[in-house]
């Protein structure tokens, strides 16, 4: 049986009798808060719902992963980050004559009614802060699945979303907060920030759950005598 899951722009294929154990990482980040409605708050997800849709997902995964699969539940980010570092720096159209901040184009954008998120990317701190106690309140949901729902094809680990500790770690090498984040849209995470928050991820997998990642290549040597250093790639 070959099984098809895909989401955003990438898919996982996996054949349940003869792949290997995968390993998922299920990851909304901020899209059951995000949006671009006038009232966005009665357009987030629930914590009820929630809880029913990833619970469906994890069923759905559980008939199809091959036994012994992993899956890693991660939380919603605080997206508040955004407008705390970004919203009176020049987006980069306006760079040059010093005449359009990110605050401007956030409600430019708002306006069309083609916001990514109208819950964080705005002045108005009552809402983002809304925003972020809804995120806070999934990620609660994702963490008790974790604890408590049991699956017969993998288990279920759950992390907060990385971003605390990505903005930390980008310190230590001498960088600012606003470089992790997209400077075109202002909303996603830069390749900064994608490379980082992926190195903590592997870092925690390999300090407090080994059985995911499993045993070394063998051929490690080998694969290396072939590509050498290539600098992760």
């Amino acid at each position: 049986m070959e099984f098809d899951l895909c989401a955003g722009n990438g898919c996982l294929a996996r054949n349940k009798l003869l792949d290997n154990p995968a390993i998922v990482v299920y990851a909304t980040i901020g899209n059951d808060v995000c949006n671009g409605e006038r009232d966005t708050l009665a357009h987030m997800t629930t914590p009820k719902e929630m809880l029913s849709n990833v619970v469906q997902a994890l069923r759905y995964l559980d008939s199809h992963l091959p036994n012994g699969s992993h899956v890693i539940l991660t939380g919603l980010v605080d997206g508040r980050f955004l407008w705390d570092n970004l919203h009176d720096r020049y987006h980069p159209l306006g760079q040059l004559n010093k005449d359009v901040t990110y605050s401007q184009l956030y409600s430019f954008l708002d306006c069309l009614q083609v916001s990514p998120c109208s819950g964080w990317l705005t002045p108005n701190e009552t809402l983002r802060n809304l925003t972020s106690e809804r995120a806070l309140q999934l990620s609660n949901v994702l963490k008790e699945i974790a604890r408590s729902e049991k699956f017969a094809s993998f288990d279920v680990f759950y992390m907060d979303f990385p971003l605390r500790q990505t903005a930390e770690e980008w310190r230590k090498m001498g960088g600012e907060p606003w470089q992790l984040i997209e400077p075109v849209d202002g909303f996603h995470p830069s390749q900064i920030a994608a490379a980082l928050g992926t190195g903590i991820t592997w870092q925690k997998a390999l300090r407090e759950w080994p059985q995911v990642l499993g045993k070394e290549n063998p051929f490690n040597d080998q694969i290396e005598a072939i590509f050498k250093d290539q600098g992760g790639h």
